[in-house]
């Protein structure tokens, strides 16, 4: 029997207009009802003719893409993110280019564009207004689209999943850059051991490269100065990856004496590693959504996505 959208829609307890906007992926579907909608499909088998969907969805919209110059495009969490967008843009039939660092010579006309972690987003944005392109920021910003995980949240998942553990001596590794993702991150880390300050806590923080060496370098050095954290959070799983090699060359063991977590939900760096994971497709899907949109001039809109935390084997209780 084929499956209609009106099966689904009945299944999921929502209108078949519900469905059909998911399907064709609009913004106007809140998370829950979207991925409740996707979960049906799945169940039933259910997928969309794809001559059908391209042809309702097929626009003549071009969306550029605009990486920071600071940006690895090396780095694990680059990749993945990178695909997750090419992939949503596919999905929607919308046409993609990636902008080189300076465009003053670009003559190509975009609808909008997808400004990503960018350190220069002030002169970007005024290049972009000077040409009446709206921008849309996978990051933080006022006055325009933003998308981000939940930083501040993410954080504080963090540091009560240690304090839940016992942990009291805790080191937080970040980056040295003043970027707004990592200050979020070490904010909400903080905000979660607020009201434990007078309960014996102690609480260090080191900045460094935001890479598996960088990690490595300030885990190595902490312990050599003195330092004796049983619970470390990293600004993100490459940094922690960089802790936890740097604890097994000291011959620290890890839960045992040292629990690491990170953030970005990167695990398959590390087996066992506990982090704090974002949810990539949907930051994808909704940074391409925030696009569209404000190519139709619908108001600029912020976007947080939640995060979850993996319960990994290098996170346990603090030692006796």
């Amino acid at each position: 029997m084929k499956i209609t959208i009106g099966e689904i829609a009945r299944q999921a307890n929502v209108s078949k207009g519900t469905v059909s906007r998911v399907i064709n992926g609009k913004s106007t579907v809140a998370e829950h009802t979207r991925k409740n909608v996707l979960a049906v499909m799945k169940r039933l088998g259910y997928a969309p003719d794809p001559v059908a969907r391209e042809l309702s969805m097929r626009t003549k919209h071009t969306l550029g893409i605009w990486v920071g110059a600071g940006e690895n495009r090396l780095s694990p969490y680059f990749s993945r993110i990178w695909r997750a967008l090419l992939r949503e843009m596919q999905l929607r039939a919308t046409q993609f280019v990636e902008l080189p660092e300076d465009i003053t010579g670009v003559r190509t006309r975009f609808d909008a564009v997808l400004i990503f972690h960018s350190d220069e987003v002030d002169a970007r944005l005024a290049l972009l207004q000077e040409r009446g392109i709206p921008p849309v920021l996978i990051g933080h910003h006022p006055g325009i689209s933003c998308v981000a995980p939940d930083d501040v949240g993410g954080g504080r998942l963090a540091g009560l999943s240690l304090l839940s553990l016992g942990h009291r001596n805790l080191l937080h590794l970040t980056v040295a850059a003043e970027a707004t993702w990592a200050k979020d991150r070490a904010n909400g880390f903080k905000a979660a051991f607020a009201g434990a300050a007078g309960a014996g806590l102690t609480y260090a923080e080191a900045r460094g490269e935001a890479s598996v060496l960088g990690g490595y370098r300030l885990m190595r050095d902490a312990w050599k100065a003195g330092h004796r954290p049983t619970g470390v959070f990293c600004a993100t799983d490459e940094m922690a990856v960089g802790a936890l090699g740097a604890l097994a060359d000291l011959g620290v063991a890890v839960p045992a004496q040292v629990s690491v977590v990170g953030f970005d939900g990167l695990v398959e760096l590390h087996p066992g590693l506990a982090s704090v994971a974002q949810d990539i497709p949907a930051i994808a899907h909704q940074a391409v959504s925030l696009a569209l949109a404000a190519i139709g001039k619908d108001a600029v809109r912020k976007t947080i996505v939640p995060v979850s935390l993996i319960q990994g084997t290098t996170l346990g209780p603090a030692p006796k």
